[in-house]
């Protein structure tokens, strides 16, 4: 197995960075543009073999790791909140949960009602077949909350943080069944073949610090300690939270996700040596010349110095409409300038 990336999660010595991009099964691929004419997100997302064919369309650019195409909200829908995909807005809850009665009547799911994403990690793992480690993942509560709540994405989280200042005890009963769901998700995963989780807490950066460690910390400690102890490297991203790194150690995870925003020296000083960091090129370079985005990329691998732990990734998902190219030289230039 090409196995750079999780010795480098375990901050283990490396013959070159690992590099994998988040979103690199995606709509920037045409082969990925060419299955969407003929099916819906969530049908690529529940059968198995369409699943798999999508995590394996990127590997052909030198990534060295697969991660699972599905969707942080697939847990929600059986928990007892549909949802849809609606044209140009993302996902769309029609009934959004905002009262102490709807958080009640959500349910704490068992992970085989989800066992189509199970399928999907051990056909993936059958076919990469020991080539490639396979990231699995799940969204953290808070990023889910804030779409359950506000009933899709959000400009100021306003619906949302007003249930967590003015009816705190049903904001942690919220964030309580999410964790736990969540918690169980990934344990499952890891159990299907999951060789990493990556807990994605995108939008977790809209809080202050204090906030974070109030509301919002010992529920992703929840899901992180217990996933730890299951013995894959676990990854804990987020966006926007530069403010947060020591907060987000202190939760948990082998790796912190450092964004763009956070030089990344400065950033894996704060989580500390003892952690891994990924990142963290800001994912709008990758339509820059290639040249451009290359020499900031080496500004990245400098401040990295070489030090055992280091993965690089975007800050963010690759964007629509990224040129496929730029992504396979921005994949070269890592591995040719950090070949040990």
């Amino acid at each position: 197995m090409n196995d750079r990336f999780l010795r480098a999660c375990r901050r283990e010595p490396v013959d070159a960075t690992p590099v994998w991009f988040m979103r690199q099964a995606g709509r920037y691929m045409p082969e990925y543009r060419a299955l969407r004419q003929k099916h819906t997100l969530l049908e690529l997302c529940k059968t198995p073999e369409l699943a798999c064919e999508v995590t394996l369309q990127p590997l052909k650019l030198g990534v060295d790791a697969a991660i699972l195409f599905a969707d942080i909200l697939l847990p929600l829908e059986p928990m007892g909140a549909p949802f849809e995909f609606a044209k140009g807005e993302g996902p769309v809850f029609h009934t959004p949960v905002d009262t102490r009665a709807k958080v009640d009547a959500l349910r704490i799911i068992d992970p085989g009602e989800l066992q189509y994403v199970l399928d999907a990690i051990k056909t993936i793992k059958r076919e990469i077949s020991g080539k490639l480690p396979l990231i699995g993942f799940a969204g953290a509560p808070f990023t889910l909350a804030s779409y359950l709540i506000e009933g899709g994405k959000s400009a100021h989280y306003a619906k949302m943080k007003k249930m967590m200042y003015g009816e705190t005890s049903t904001w942690h009963a919220l964030m309580e069944k999410l964790a736990e769901v969540v918690r169980r998700y990934l344990r499952a995963q890891i159990d299907a073949g999951a060789d990493c989780i990556q807990l994605f807490d995108s939008w977790v950066g809209q809080l202050s610090a204090d906030d974070y460690r109030t509301y919002v910390q010992r529920h992703v400690a929840h899901i992180l300690k217990d996933v730890s102890a299951a013995g894959v490297p676990v990854i804990h991203f987020g966006t926007g939270t530069y403010h947060l790194l020591e907060a987000q150690r202190e939760a948990g995870g082998d790796v912190i996700g450092l964004d763009w925003r956070t030089p990344l020296d400065e950033g894996w000083k704060r989580v500390g040596y003892d952690h891994g960091v990924q990142g963290n090129l800001d994912p709008t370079l990758l339509f820059a010349p290639p040249a451009v985005a290359q020499k900031q990329a080496q500004i990245i691998l400098d401040l990295a110095a070489k030090r055992n732990g280091h993965i690089f990734n975007l800050g963010h998902g690759i964007l629509p409409e990224t040129p496929v190219d730029h992504v396979k030289s921005m994949i070269d230039f890592v591995h040719e300038r950090t070949q040990r």
